[in-house]
């Protein structure tokens, strides 16, 4: 158990960390630093639609919808495995085309990229795939996760510059969203990705996009508490 006032992250007695509590605090947390990774609206129309594969299916029926909408006359799914889908038995592009297919979208509207196992490289290789493919590509539209959506953008926009990009998730808060999944896991994520906003900027992997002072000083107190499983050392 921790002290009084101490806000390192507790321990097992064989000196393994403990799981840190999603209690009241990390949600305050956690919701300063979702609102200012959240980056999304409704876009206009484009070329392509690129749903960044994730565990999140919700991602796909997102870029469903839009495709019905009339967004964009294509959609690419992408995504080997990552870090949470690693033991899946299918690649992400896989489970995404099944959800997109189902929610009306038809095959020849659907491309699968399925080898990308990070967010640079669903960028960089749907851009191969659709160069090989002689599919020219000015605007574009990324779907993804609520929370990814400001990360995916400066993304893209480093290492797919030519392109007009435009962003979208789920429609859903902090709230929302955690309701039903795994909210350690949620708040683990979203730490990783804020302190990439800044890293990944400096190591030229994304446009810099400056994040303010409360949600940095949220991000790193969730660190402290002990959300701290995708943080770069």
């Amino acid at each position: 158990m921790r002290t009084s006032g101490d806000d390192r992250p507790a321990r097992h007695r064989d000196g393994r960390r403990a799981a840190p509590a999603v209690d009241e605090r990390a949600r305050e947390l956690a919701r300063v630093v979702w609102d200012h990774l959240v980056l999304t609206d409704l876009p206009s129309k484009a070329d392509v639609l690129l749903a960044l594969g994730c565990h999140d299916t919700r991602v796909a029926a997102h870029a469903a919808r839009l495709w019905r909408d009339g967004r964009a006359p294509l959609v690419v799914v992408s995504g080997g495995n990552g870090k949470i889908t690693a033991g899946w038995d299918e690649t992400e592009a896989r489970v995404f085309a099944r959800v997109v297919l189902a929610a009306g979208v038809p095959e020849d509207a659907l491309l699968l990229e399925e080898t990308a196992s990070n967010t640079g490289e669903n960028i960089t290789a749907t851009r191969a795939l659709l160069d090989r493919l002689g599919i020219a590509v000015r605007r574009g539209i990324l779907v993804a996760k609520p929370y990814m959506t400001r990360r995916a953008l400066a993304t893209a926009r480093r290492q797919w510059a030519d392109v007009a990009w435009q962003v979208t998730g789920p429609d859903l808060g902090y709230d929302a969203y955690r309701d039903g999944g795994d909210e350690r896991q949620l708040i683990e994520l979203m730490v990783g990705d804020l302190q990439r906003m800044v890293v990944y900027a400096e190591r030229g992997h994304q446009v810099p996009m400056p994040v303010p002072e409360e949600p940095w000083a949220a991000m790193e107190e969730l660190a402290r508490l002990g959300f701290d499983r995708h943080v770069i050392r």
